[in-house]
């Protein structure tokens, strides 16, 4: 089976998996700079995985809607694009594909440097880093990637070398239903592909917003999941953007990506 195949399986079918996973995997007790997972260059990774790593995915930064990043993903080029799934050897690779949703969110904060210019920036659900990566570009003060696939954490630190960054703390867990981190802004993307997680993330984030008065923008290209998920009659949208032709290409269809501002009101119960 092709990559091509594998991939309408993540979008598809798998992602209940990881959805189960996230669900599954609670977070700690609080959520601070000091406890979180620090990762540095090369020491950290484990050498098998990084030559995996680098002999398995492409650089690019082409297809995308921010040139400016460049990312190690799977692409036509590459093996495991024609290769079955089972081969590879680390579980679904959902963060080697730039995802439309953190797409539009990485464009906006680069073309809107002062959305996180001096702020505490959380990625929650980070993938690539590709929009961790827009934040430390665009003058965050404090950047924290957060993802539950340790491989998605070491393929953020050599998409931090791509790009000449040095690598921002990264934690592997799942943070959703801990205590809400002080955070200035929160992004994420593509994450509400299962409704019980998207419920999850929609009462957390609601308490993130009532204790720390927290910002929060969601990229998603308007999959069903979310447009019909009671949460988007909270959002505000922000900005869309059309995507390029290889990215409608890889996402059966999709045209256009969108930036949204979350804002729950007053009288939803949070409790």
């Amino acid at each position: 089976m092709a990559f091509r195949g594998w991939k309408q399986l993540l979008l598809l079918g798998r992602q209940n998996t990881l959805a189960k996973v996230w669900r599954s995997r609670r977070g700690g007790p609080s959520l601070c700079w000091k406890r979180c997972c620090h990762w540095s260059t090369g020491k950290s990774l484990d050498p098998e995985v990084r030559a995996f790593l680098e002999e398995n995915t492409e650089v690019t930064n082409s297809g995308h809607l921010t040139p400016e990043i460049r990312l190690r993903l799977l692409t036509p080029r590459c093996r495991f694009w024609r290769e079955k799934p089972d081969l590879w050897p680390y579980g679904d690779p959902f963060w080697a594909i730039y995802w439309p949703g953190g797409q539009a969110l990485s464009r906006y904060i680069l073309d809107n440097p002062h959305v996180v210019k001096g702020r505490s920036v959380l990625d929650l659900g980070s993938g690539c880093g590709a929009t961790a990566i827009a934040a430390v570009m665009s003058g965050a003060s404090q950047v924290l990637a957060n993802d539950i696939d340790p491989i998605a954490g070491m393929a953020m630190i050599l998409n931090c070398e791509l790009n000449h960054l040095n690598p921002f703390p990264i934690t592997i867990k799942n943070i959703i239903n801990s205590e809400a981190g002080n955070w200035d802004l929160i992004v994420l993307g593509d994450m509400f592909y299962d409704e019980q997680l998207a419920d999850g993330l929609h009462h957390w984030l609601q308490k993130c917003i009532r204790i720390h008065q927290t910002e929060v923008l969601i990229g998603d290209p308007g999959r069903h999941q979310f447009l019909s998920h009671s949460i988007h009659s909270q959002l505000h949208k922000v900005i869309e953007y059309s995507l390029p032709e290889y990215t409608r290409q890889e996402n059966y269809g999709l045209t256009s990506s969108i930036v949204w501002s979350y804002q729950p009101s007053n009288s939803l119960d949070d409790s």
